[in-house]
């Protein structure tokens, strides 16, 4: 049996090291067209900003340890360019020259590349994306002769990354993103916070701006928005996104999906069942939807990897599909997904619904306690959980993970509420967020709760011509509240709600939810017609 592998990293190392360990007579050959065989593009960011001092640090799997651990050989700096399904054999250009290397079964792990939109100047230098050792290695090398203006267009994983640990060089740095959100994994709510997080850390941020020019004699001087304006620039990182990279796929007659990517069964197969494909260059099953997705994940890469390593020496592993579960340090926050986002779920016809859950991420009385604020998305139907997201501090990974476990196993939001969780004073709260929000959404299921999410509420008063509620005390009133909305406290509230009108519609707020959980359950029972706005003035003002 003879594997030959096309590209090395998470998928292609992957691949290599389980076909050694499930067939050790195998000959494998590790086909990498760059000079590294495998290193971390996640960590490439913070070797910029210093937070990975040592560059070294960033090259996880060396060509000798594939050597002389798994005998697999590793040729670097050969290309493949040509497939040739009908020989099994492939074309191969290296610094010694053009050959030909057979194979019985063949692995394509050829990763993903930047997209570098087309715009006028881009040929300009000090223009660079960040996606590969050499990428950084450039970057470094002008940071090291000092950066005096720094922009960053796109605000994805990588931008947002990048511009952080720009900044905490010191360096002055604009990021620039065309759409009207940061982050569009998330659903646009949680843009506001997140923009003003960054603003307060030094960021410049530029929405709904894109890129109509880049300026300079020879190296890039200037930046020109869509609006007209200027701005400075010795430094730009392209982020705007990646793309499969199939054309070798392609060019060799393989199937290739709706995002560009190499259309695979679940064990990793492509159309040809005498090659495989994995990684960012291979389409996914999203395990909600059922439906293809490109997703460029450091995970489903190394689990994509495994499974068609296995079995291109005669597994039957499966792979059963992804989340798209991920996470991103901003600053001093935390921004995590899995699953669908609501918008996500609506615009694949899912009869969803959602909760908010502000909370802490321990009790309040521990010393640094910090916030959260997750939101969780289920059917209507069942209550079967089909995602969550989270801007917080500390435990938002936890959360996530959680959920993401959940949904992996099918559960429900009956579940979730009855998880048996871990909880000391230090790391979390007896009903920690995730509980709370399968309470909350339980509550919903079983009628005891109708709920208006924060960012429909201006439509909702005005459909229903309903009178906004604000049930917490004068100080925190005095703090800020929703416009037009009026003060009566709970406990004020309780000893006498024949103030309110039982003919007209009452939306209820607090600080997070559940002041006004409980004023809606008594006035309900009391006979009046009552909303609890969830998330409370917290959710609220993500959006304002």
């Amino acid at each position: 049996m003879k594997i030959v592998i096309v590209g090395g990293v998470a998928a292609g190392g992957s691949a290599a090291a389980r076909a050694r360990r499930m067939d050790d007579t195998a000959e494998i050959i590790l086909l990498e067209k760059g000079s590294y065989v495998s290193f971390a593009n996640c960590g490439l960011p913070y070797y910029l900003g210093g937070e990975i001092p040592n560059r070294d640090s960033l090259l996880l799997v060396r060509p000798e340890l594939f050597r002389n651990r798994f005998h697999v050989q590793v040729r670097l700096n050969n290309e493949v360019t040509e497939i040739r399904r009908k020989e099994k054999t492939v074309l191969v250009s290296s610094p010694e020259g053009v050959y030909e290397e057979s194979y019985d079964k063949l692995i394509l792990a050829t990763g993903s590349e930047p997209i570098v939109p087309a715009i006028e100047g881009a040929a300009l230098e000090n223009i660079h994306t960040v996606f590969t050792i050499d990428d950084v290695d450039a970057i470094m090398s002008k940071l090291d002769n000092g950066v005096e203006h720094a922009v960053i267009v796109g605000a994805g994983f990588i931008g947002i990354e990048t511009a952080e640990n720009l900044v905490k060089r010191g360096i002055p740095t604009t990021i620039v993103e065309m759409k009207s959100q940061i982050l569009n994994i998330l659903d646009p709510e949680f843009s506001p916070p997140i923009e003003a997080h960054m603003k307060d850390a030094g960021l410049e941020v530029r929405l709904n701006q894109s890129v109509k020019a880049f300026r300079g004699e020879n190296k890039v001087e200037e930046v020109i928005l869509s609006d007209g304006t200027a701005l400075p620039a010795d430094l730009v990182i392209i982020s705007a996104g990646v793309r499969p990279r199939s054309q070798l796929a392609a060019a060799a007659g393989l199937e290739i999906g709706k995002y560009g990517g190499i259309v695979v069964n679940e064990y990793m197969q492509t159309s040809d069942p005498c090659i495989y494909a994995a990684g960012d260059a291979a389409e996914s099953r999203h395990m909600v939807t059922g439906k293809p997705v490109s997703v460029a994940l450091a995970g489903n890469a190394n689990k994509q990897g495994r499974i068609a390593g296995s079995n291109a020496v005669g597994g039957r592993l499966r792979y059963q599909g992804t989340l798209a579960t991920s996470i991103l340090k901003i600053f001093d926050l935390t921004a995590a997904r899995t699953g669908l986002t609501e918008r996500e779920a609506l615009a694949n016809g899912l009869d969803c619904f959602s909760v908010f859950i502000p909370a802490p991420n321990s009790v309040r009385y521990y010393p640094d306690a910090g916030w959260m604020i997750l939101k969780l998305t289920a059917l209507k139907d069942s209550g079967k959980i089909i995602g969550a997201q989270a801007v917080g501090d500390k435990g938002v990974d936890k959360r996530i993970d959680v959920i993401a476990a959940s949904i992996y196993a099918g559960l429900t939001v009956y579940d979730l509420e009855n998880l048996d969780l871990c909880y000391a004073p230090p790391y979390s709260s007896p009903k920690s967020p995730e509980i709370l929000a399968g309470m909350v959404a339980s509550n919903v299921l079983r009628g005891d709760i109708r709920l208006v999410l924060p960012y429909q509420l201006e439509q909702f008063l005005k459909e229903t011509n309903a009178e906004l509620i604000d049930v917490r005390e004068i100080p925190e009133w005095n703090a800020g509240h929703i416009e037009g909305a009026r003060l009566i406290p709970l406990d004020e509230l309780r000893k006498n709600p024949e103030q309110l009108d039982k003919s007209k519609t009452y939306a209820v707020y607090c600080g997070v939810g559940k002041r006004a959980y409980d004023a809606c359950r008594f006035l309900t029972q009391h006979g009046y017609d009552v909303f609890n706005v969830t998330g409370g003035y917290d959710a609220y003002i993500m959006d304002v």
